[in-house]
């Protein structure tokens, strides 16, 4: 029995691992969670936790999946880079490659690359380096997305308010939630529409609070350690600023509107002025088919399968490494300085860690 190691640092890779996760019980092997930096309470009973690091050296995995930017050298197995995004980050380039000048630090055997021009990035870059490998795989977290019969118009019941979820990141130069938060209000209170509202986890916890007392009839709160990913299905439309969910919700086959976005493009409604909120909202509505069409296009651009299998097809990756590739890799660089501060970044981390 293989066993697989998932290293956890912020609250949304839950959601990516998870189905990592199913796919490796489903061929008979094993996972375990080690968390530091975030609260382990959204770990299940069935979800074996490693609270140690001296549990993680004794579990052996043979391979460490990670969704941020970092990992401990020295835990045991290759170290599988899986991206906490698919999308491009708020400078307007991609989220895996911060456009072509990705930093490579050394800490990653194999990245496992969502689209054809992400790979073609990172493959530039493994040939450059020398000392990883890069398997285009498609993302995990999708996978639950693309294997339900959800896209498209969601049915509502006679008389059912239409659902408008609003997403924020929290990032003082791009975050629409301060500057929203009235109008919200306003508009749950009017009757014409309902919201489901989360907030980044790093939001300033003034903003979250003002979120929170909205809650009521027509306005449910999300807090941000919940799975978001069966939430989505429940929108007719989403709201957002410039926070990479909005182009998960575009894989639903639904439109987006977005408050001063740094992303703006053809594949959403974006405004400037918090008065030209519900006229955007209410188009979006119709479905415009132009708007549509660019949003399907963006998505095959970001994301290359539909078939809800990047879990399986990150695993086969995996074992294609180790048993073809990683023999012929050049060394990682020694990066003695780097590698102080990764031990000193985990005792952080860890107290930190509820």
């Amino acid at each position: 029995m293989r066993r697989y190691l998932f290293f956890v640092n912020q609250p949304y890779s839950y959601s990516i691992m998870r189905p990592l996760q199913d796919e490796i019980r489903r061929r008979g092997d094993e996972a375990a969670w080690f968390v530091a930096g975030c609260s382990a309470q959204p770990l299940r009973p069935d979800e074996l936790h490693l609270q140690t690091v001296a549990d993680v050296m004794a579990y052996q995995a043979i391979a460490t999946f990670v969704p941020g930017d970092w990992v401990p050298y020295f835990f045991p197995g290759i170290k599988v880079e899986v991206f906490h995004g698919m999308a491009r980050n708020k400078r307007g380039h991609s989220s895996e490659g911060e456009s072509d000048h990705y930093r490579i630090r050394g800490w990653f055997d194999l990245y496992c690359t969502h689209a054809v021009s992400d790979t073609a990035k990172f493959q530039a870059l493994a040939q450059q380096h020398q000392h990883f490998a890069v398997a285009h795989t498609g993302w995990p977290k999708l996978d639950p997305l693309m294997s339900k019969p959800v896209a498209g118009r969601r049915k509502r019941a006679y008389g059912e308010l239409p659902v408008v979820f609003f997403a924020s990141t929290f990032s003082r130069s791009v975050t629409a939630a301060p500057a929203l938060v009235d109008k919200i209000a306003e508009l749950a209170a009017s009757g014409r529409w309902q919201f489901i509202v989360t907030l980044h986890p790093k939001m300033d916890t003034a903003v979250v609070q003002q979120y929170r007392s909205l809650a009521g009839e027509n306005l449910r709160f999300v807090e941000s350690e919940e799975d978001l990913l069966p939430i989505l299905a429940q929108a007719d439309v989403m709201l957002c600023d410039t926070s990479s969910i909005m182009f998960e919700f575009m894989f639903l086959d639904r439109p987006v509107v977005t408050f001063r976005t740094k992303m703006p493009g053809p594949y959403l409604i974006d405004v400037d002025a918090v008065e030209e909120l519900e006229p955007a909202l209410v188009k979006a509505m119709d479905y415009p088919d132009a708007l549509m069409s660019a949003a399907r296009s963006l998505c095959d651009d970001l994301h290359s399968f539909r078939d809800g299998a990047s879990s399986a097809r990150v695993l086969d990756a995996v074992d294609d490494f180790i048993t073809n590739k990683k023999p012929g890799m050049n060394s990682k660089p020694f990066n003695f300085i780097r590698k102080i501060k990764v031990r000193r970044r985990l005792r952080r981390e860890l107290r930190k860690r509820l």
